[in-house]
């Protein structure tokens, strides 16, 4: 596979997410742990990916989940304030799963197995630098945004390098 091959590219030195066939550009927020593979970690993997489910059709904006089901919550700062130790999966899940073997999917580096997502998170969250445990968080309608434009099966590619040029010259 090659870059261009690639329907999401995610620059996490940039913390961008970028879709080049639809010229779009969205700031993120990946694993403050750092970038890596390791099961357990806390870091954001790199390489290769596909979106391999996606939840949340039809739900609101800021619909909280947990286990990948909406509690029937919708997210506030006081629901916040109740709950101040919850990862805060918002809105659209999109799980990945790696496409490399012994790299990013098998035993120890599996991101599927390490529930790496892509997801909303509350909108008072500061985007733009690694604060998830591991996943790509982005803003709530952005993910929205992006989970209507994929599809399941769409391909992935994550990197520490900066894509920008790479990806604007498509």
């Amino acid at each position: 596979m090659q870059i261009k091959d690639a329907d999401i590219l995610i620059d996490l030195a940039q913390q961008t997410l970028i879709l080049p066939r639809h010229h779009k550009q969205y700031s993120i927020s990946s694993g403050k742990n750092g970038i890596g593979e390791t099961e357990n970690s806390g870091k954001t993997p790199r390489g290769w990916h596909k979106v391999a489910q996606k939840f949340g059709t039809a739900q609101p904006r800021n619909s909280v989940f947990i286990a990948r089901q909406a509690t029937g919550e919708i997210y506030t700062p006081q629901l916040a304030a109740q709950y101040p130790n919850r990862d805060w999966i918002l809105s659209r899940i999109l799980w990945l799963q790696g496409l490399e073997q012994g790299f990013n999917l098998g035993a120890g580096v599996d991101t599927f197995a390490r529930y790496i997502y892509i997801h909303g998170t509350p909108d008072d969250e500061p985007m733009g630098m690694a604060l998830s445990h591991g996943c790509i968080r982005m803003r709530n309608q952005d993910v929205i945004e992006l989970y209507d434009l994929m599809n399941e099966g769409a391909l992935v590619y994550i990197s520490e390098h900066a894509l920008e040029d790479v990806a604007l010259a498509q």
